[in-house]
């Protein structure tokens, strides 16, 4: 059987991508950067075509496709962070330069790529007994951008 794998469209920013997430996200590297060979529609020969990386252990193929597709929030990545902490830093590090928040832990980053930063705790509330417990932490989620564990516990407490 073969490998699934992401493959994005970027109308020119694959390569600026793919630097970006192997400077922020552990265990990613660019493994080739390919140039468009000549004919190549849309794109002008020899410019920076094809990126194969592997991100956070995935591999991933991003391509210049020129501006015919955009990116949009139908894919995303989803970034499980250990903690608060976690959860702060790549939210500020993923909507820095042009990123944007969007609703319950998702957000698009400057290259257009759709991102969930998920703390696990948001798992273990979700999936715990008590039933009204999970609809209010269900109801707090649902009012923030960043998730904030601190809040959800409480929601789901009651307090």
């Amino acid at each position: 059987m073969g490998i699934v794998r992401p493959h994005l469209w970027f109308d020119d920013q694959a390569v600026p991508a793919a630097r970006f997430y192997a400077s922020v996200i552990p265990n990613t590297t660019i493994h080739s950067v390919a140039t468009a060979p000549p004919g190549t529609p849309g794109v002008v020969e020899g410019a920076e075509f094809i990126v194969e990386l592997t991100i956070d252990g995935m591999r991933a193929t991003f391509l210049n496709g020129g501006p015919h597709f955009t990116l949009d929030e139908a894919f995303s990545f989803v970034l499980d962070c250990q903690d608060q902490a976690e959860v702060d830093h790549y939210w500020e590090t993923l909507t820095a330069d042009g990123g944007r928040p969007s609703r319950c832990g998702w957000l698009v980053d400057r290259f257009g790529v759709s991102w969930q930063v998920v703390p696990v705790q948001l798992d273990d509330v979700m999936s715990r007994p008590d039933a009204p417990g999970v609809a209010r932490a269900m109801a707090a989620m649902l009012t923030m951008d960043k998730l904030d564990v601190a809040a959800l516990e409480a929601a789901y407490r009651g307090e």
